[in-house]
């Protein structure tokens, strides 16, 4: 079993991104600039926000955070964003997912400059990505293509199954596994809720993607010898063992599955920092441009 060390391949990546930045930046070029919005104060997205801005700092970005009342109004939040595409000094803008009830995501989502996406959502890049055409990727499904190619997982030809079809991360990984490209190639099962015999499902998969939310769903019995398994799932539990009180767990029960797999990403440390590492690689993409 060999762990695909996200948080290791991530930190490689910064560094590749450091050293163009740099490169760029002395001989007269532009730094790049991230933006980002957060509304309200929740405890998981403030933590996703500060990592963001931490690692833009580590790579050379300049990037500026914009904290909005839970209460936003719609139109203002939209005012904001219309300011960033504006401006002609930031190269990408993300606003933090989620949103409060009363504004509606797709809406903002679609307010974003498609130049500017370098999350990845507007429906222009989606499109773009479906097409094979090049574009922002979606961060975490780009993160994931990443950690397959650098760890040369064999993926052509492979039956790969994918649990969960959101639109940050089940149904793009369904595309882009399928694509005429490396990582790709495969021949893809979309699976979800409604889905029937998921087990004998699972049990086919070369190359299994879990972005379910459920912690620990897939165990042993699910999967077959020297499955390939990517766990995107990351659930808070309590637990006495941690000072904090709590611990991280995946969508996978890491500990039943880990003796029949070729590959496997933990979690801590898997697909969670290839995120952000994608990200900066979009933002760094769109300033070139």
């Amino acid at each position: 079993m060999i762990i695909l060390d996200g948080k290791k391949t991530s930190h490689d990546i910064k560094e590749e991104i450091a050293v163009e930045v740099n490169s760029i930046v002395s001989s007269g070029g532009k730094t790049p600039h991230l933006s980002a919005i957060l509304v309200g104060s929740d405890g998981a997205s403030e933590t996703y926000v500060n990592a963001k801005v931490k690692a833009c700092a580590k790579v050379g970005f300049q990037s500026t955070l914009i904290r909005l009342s839970e209460d936003v109004s719609e139109e203002d939040l939209l005012a904001e964003v219309k300011k960033i595409n504006d401006n002609s000094d930031i190269d990408g803008l993300i606003v933090q997912l989620p949103l409060p009830k009363h504004i509606n995501e797709m809406k903002v989502t679609e307010a974003i400059d498609p130049k500017k996406d370098v999350d990845g959502f507007h429906p222009s890049n989606i499109g773009r990505m479906a097409l094979n055409l090049p574009t922002y990727l979606p961060a975490t499904p780009a993160g994931i293509l990443e950690l397959l190619k650098r760890y040369d997982v064999e993926t052509s030809g492979k039956h790969c199954v994918v649990i969960g079809r959101s639109h940050i991360v089940g149904s793009p990984m369904s595309i882009l596994m399928s694509r005429n490209n490396i990582p790709g190639n495969c021949t893809v099962t979309l699976t979800h809720s409604r889905t029937q015999n998921l087990k004998g499902i699972t049990k086919t998969a070369d190359i299994l993607i879990v972005a379910l939310g459920k912690a620990e769903f897939v165990t042993s019995d699910m999967i077959k010898e020297g499955v390939c398994i990517i766990d995107v799932g990351i659930t808070r539990v309590r637990s006495d063992k941690n000072k904090s009180g709590w611990k991280l767990l995946g969508d996978v029960n890491f500990e039943d599955v880990k003796e029949k797999c070729s590959f496997i990403t933990p979690v801590p440390g898997g697909v969670g920092p290839m995120t952000i590492a994608m990200l900066l690689q979009n933002t760094l993409i769109s300033t070139k441009k």
